[in-house]
């Protein structure tokens, strides 16, 4: 069998982290992709026998640059779970400008899409490659719309769970299964950085389940969409948000 091989994009913290984690524990080689946390980074790679790479996943250059790293530390990629994010402070549409949303979009869509570029280009058998599975993180604030909050970071994760239906069917002869996952309130440090740490807490009596997430059940549901016992899924978004 083929060495596993995952990168996994904003792999320091929260559900990133916790995929890596699981990822390893089930025979992957493990590239954590960070942009600024180097020590989370190095000290998760350290324990679980992965690497760390640093690179600004908006920035087309680097994303290259990671993706030429990781074939010559780990050899052919076979899974992607573009879990990379960024959100900002909670407000109305009519008090943002312009310039957050090209903040968010660079990471949450264009990074997105430049990390699926570069693993398609390395895994489709069109390119020469093996196949492989890619997962995008989305949100369920992409069907909520996170209304006084975050509308800007919910289109961004509308425009990525479209991107995962079309390259999913663009690349489904090619060995390629793409699917991503609809996150719902998971206990997470992104809550704060968009200025309310406790946010689970307030709002989880909204879910059916009448409580937050945690990273590793968002994980699992990663790893199963990598797997091969999800061999005929592709072009699917599993929400895991308790119902909501």
């Amino acid at each position: 069998m083929s060495q596993l091989v995952v990168l996994i994009t904003g792999g320091s913290r929260g559900i990133g982290a916790a995929t890596a984690r699981l990822a390893a524990s089930r025979g992957y080689k493990v590239c954590v992709n960070y942009r600024t946390d180097e020590p989370a980074a190095s000290a998760l790679a350290a324990e679980i026998g992965g690497i760390a790479i640093q690179a600004d996943i908006s920035v087309e250059a680097e994303v290259v640059r990671l993706y030429q790293e990781l074939d010559q530390r780990l050899g052919p990629i076979t899974a992607l779970v573009n879990n990379a994010a960024t959100l900002e402070t909670q407000m109305r549409l009519d008090q943002m400008d312009a310039a957050r949303w090209t903040r968010v979009f660079a990471t949450n869509v264009t990074g997105a899409f430049l990390c699926a570029r570069e693993a398609v280009l390395r895994m489709s058998t069109r390119h020469g490659g093996t196949g492989g599975a890619i997962v995008n993180v989305s949100s369920g604030a992409a069907r909520a719309g996170s209304p006084g909050e975050y509308i800007d970071y919910a289109a961004s994760k509308g425009a990525l769970d479209t991107m995962t239906i079309g390259l999913a069917k663009e690349v489904a002869e090619e060995g390629i299964r793409v699917n991503g996952v609809r996150p719902g309130f998971i206990y997470t440090g992104l809550h704060a950085r968009g200025g309310e740490p406790g946010r689970v807490d307030r709002v989880k009596s909204l879910v059916p389940m009448q409580r937050g997430g945690r990273p590793e059940e968002v994980a699992a549901a990663i790893l199963w969409l990598l797997s091969a016992e999800a061999s005929y899924v592709t072009g699917a978004i599993l929400d895991v948000a308790g119902g909501r």
